[in-house]
């Protein structure tokens, strides 16, 4: 399914004031959605990709060269600002695919696509977790001693952390679709009719 533009920017708007709003308190009370509104672009904005990703990923930066700065700190010079920040970018395109995929099949509201759903955003946030986390490990200067063992403890420990999140944010997504649903097709059968 690819949606016109009009409703293409309608979605990337939401989805871009989701992670703005939530990643701005990335350590803070309200959990980050960023992994899940990369899934939920790859879900819902197939096919405008090519402006879709550089526009969250260089949002994602900006949110973060905002967050920092106003810490006091140089951004350059934060821990998280490392040569393996820019892990991030296959971190989230890994997300993306994955939405991608688990969309393949159609969005229509059905048992059958929960299951590819949970698929997709499993291996999605386990590759997601694997660049961004290990790029973060091997090659930020905050792991004085990197070691295989070490990567992987960390890589276990902060897995599920990181699961949690992702799948709570996409089941609100989720949620939110099931629910404008009955709403998108008045909305549809109102065009169809004036047509």
């Amino acid at each position: 399914m690819r949606l016109a533009v009009r409703p293409a920017l309608a979605v990337f708007a939401a989805l871009a004031l989701l992670m703005a709003a939530t990643r701005a308190h990335h350590f803070g009370t309200i959990p980050d959605a960023s992994w899940a509104v990369f899934f939920a672009s790859g879900v819902y904005l197939a096919g405008h990709q090519r402006w879709a990703f550089p526009a969250l990923m260089a949002l994602a930066v900006v949110v973060d060269y905002l967050v920092i700065s106003a810490t006091g700190l140089d951004f350059w010079s934060h821990y998280c600002v490392s040569p393996g920040y820019w892990f991030l970018l296959p971190a989230h395109a890994a997300m993306m695919a994955a939405g991608q995929w688990a969309a393949g099949a159609g969005l229509a509201p059905r048992w059958t696509l929960l299951g590819r759903v949970v698929l997709a955003l499993a291996v999605g946030t386990a590759t997601c977790h694997l660049l961004a986390q290990g790029g973060f490990y091997w090659f930020s200067s905050a792991v004085a001693e990197p070691t295989l063992a070490g990567w992987a403890k960390n890589w276990s420990d902060w897995l599920l952390p990181y699961a949690q999140v992702a799948f709570a944010w996409v089941g609100v997504i989720a949620a939110l679709h099931v629910a404008i649903q009955p709403v998108a097709a008045r909305l549809r059968d109102a065009v169809a009719k004036t047509d």
